[in-house]
């Protein structure tokens, strides 16, 4: 089957309306507010030396500032004001999604519009300025008759500019909730799934060409003073902002919303949730591609409904503990402490995906390494690689206090290219997935804990507060609870990480379904 013939480009298309509407109602919103406020800066600082100097530092160091770090730094910045906000008046707002987004990207949108706008009206010859004068304009009368129309066309080009770099960046928001263009690409490469990598690459440079293009029509009627090639541009980029309004229409703003952090078993088990809702007759969609912490958060808000976490990582992250208890006693106080935050804990999936040291089988038999501590005497001629956030979680400071572990190099990839690297020899060891049935498919072998140093990783099926009464809901969650054993989920992630139609996380999750039953 060829690139082209593949089925899961009309998949990738069936959800185009979703995720492009959500993408240019998100940007649109953005590049409006970054106007709305970059607009009347240039027009305040424009003859005044030293404030202009510090406002065009303050925002070009925003932009020095990487877009997925300044999106996620706006979530708990807007968690900590809403919480503010309900103690004072007694009112809240959602720190999820949309308004995050759109902040960090209207920031983002700032330099170019400033620069463009105080360049823009700096450039207005003089003399034109000592005649508006002359004829007894007010410098009002001057600014709205003479300046800006004369600085409008370089202003548009600094639109231009913001316009791109806020389309491009909106990619980066899926982590934070935000539905866009970028749910492709995080979907497409936690799940191998290249086809919706180059849909979502594609989609989102096609948007930003075509409204570069629109405005660019606008520019150039602003200098030509062609008022057709003006009213064409606008009433492009109008048509292109009512058809991306028209799929949210009929939205539905009751449906239960099951959440998915980044990595291939979350999606699966997010499709699989979803569909048991359905099968129940109860609406239901899912908010894929969450950072740990927010998917968290969004569900003690009440911005998801339900989700799968893991004992360990609720252990470490949310109730920031360090020792191990054993299984039994772990549950029961972590399901005391979720609690007081009125977070149900529905039950246990019946598998454990915890972290483990990883290396390729044939290699750690020849140099007799069974385990972690057999590993530490050989440790600092080797490399190691784990996921972008291991290296600062409490298991991996657990590990080298247990082990004394100390590798020669330390590197951070993307988890489903850890497996390929130390298959190669790339890196000697990863931080893989108990779970994960890449460590078969390549060949590998967990290396034992023998003394404990991480925590138990059950698969544990969260409900928001606002779902705790739930009936409904946790009735058709139940038949879940217990059914999924490691091997299954082993096989599961296996398929998933394949390169074909029945690898999409809907179609490892029918099967997944089908499996359940028949055990």
């Amino acid at each position: 089957m060829s690139l082209l013939t593949d089925p899961r480009w009309g998949e990738a298309l069936a959800h185009l309306p979703d995720y492009l509407g959500n993408h240019v109602r998100v940007s649109l919103a953005a590049l409006a507010l970054g106007l709305v406020v970059s607009l009347p800066l240039a027009i305040l600082t424009r003859n005044r030396p030293a404030p202009r100097g510090v406002l065009l530092a303050l925002a070009s160091i925003v932009q020095t500032v990487p877009g997925l770090a300044l999106l996620a730094l706006f979530y708990p910045l807007l968690l900590a004001a809403a919480s503010v906000t309900l103690a004072w008046f007694g009112v809240s707002f959602s720190a999820f999604g949309f308004l995050p987004a759109m902040l960090a990207l209207a920031l983002y949108s700032m330099l170019p519009v400033l620069r463009n706008g105080i360049t823009g009206l700096n450039g207005i010859d003089p003399a034109l300025l000592e005649a508006a004068k002359g004829v007894g304009m007010t410098p009002r009368q001057s600014l709205l008759m003479v300046e800006l129309p004369l600085a409008l066309p370089v202003m548009m080009a600094g639109v231009r500019t913001a316009a791109v770099w806020v389309i491009g960046t909106a990619t980066l928001s899926t982590p934070i909730g935000q539905t866009s263009l970028g749910n492709y690409i995080f979907a497409g490469l936690q799940t191998q799934n290249w086809v919706f990598v180059l849909f979502g690459c594609f989609a989102s440079a096609l948007l930003a060409l075509a409204v570069d293009q629109l405005l660019g029509l606008i520019e150039g009627g602003l200098r030509d003073r062609s008022r057709l090639r003006t009213a064409l541009g606008g009433l492009g980029l109008a048509a292109l902002v009512a058809a991306t309004l028209v799929p949210s229409m009929g939205r539905s703003s009751s449906r239960y919303v099951v959440g998915a952090k980044t990595f291939a078993e979350q999606y699966v088990l997010s499709a699989l949730m979803r569909d048991r809702l359905e099968a129940a007759d109860l609406s239901a969609t899912t908010r894929s591609g969450l950072g740990s912490s927010v998917i968290f958060e969004a569900l003690k808000a009440g911005d998801i409904d339900l989700y799968v976490d893991y004992s360990g990582t609720l252990w470490a992250n949310q109730l920031h503990r360090t020792d191990i208890k054993p299984r039994a006693e772990l549950l029961s106080e972590l399901k005391t402490a979720l609690a007081k935050d009125n977070i149900t804990v529905l039950g246990e999936l019946g598998f454990e995906n915890a972290y483990a040291l990883v290396m390729p089988r044939k290699r750690a038999e020849a140099l007799g390494i069974h385990s972690i501590a057999d590993l530490a005497a050989r440790a600092s001629t080797m490399s190691i690689a784990g996921d972008y956030e291991f290296f600062s979680r409490p298991e991996w400071a657990a590990l080298q206090q247990a082990y004394g572990l100390s590798f020669r190099a330390q590197r951070q990839m993307q988890p489903d290219f850890m497996y390929a690297a130390v298959a190669s020899g790339e890196v000697d060891v990863v931080a893989g997935y108990t779970s994960d049935g890449l460590i078969a498919k390549y060949d590998l072998v967990t290396l034992d804990d023998p003394r404990h140093a991480i925590p138990p990783y059950d698969a544990i099926l969260l409900l928001a507060p606002k779902r705790a009464g739930d009936e409904r809901l946790q009735a058709a969650l139940k038949p879940l609870l217990g059914k999924i054993d490691i091997t299954t989920m082993r096989e599961a992630n296996l398929r998933a990480s394949g390169n074909d139609a029945n690898s999409s996380p809907d179609a490892v999750a029918k099967w997944l379904w089908g499996k359940m039953g028949k055990q």
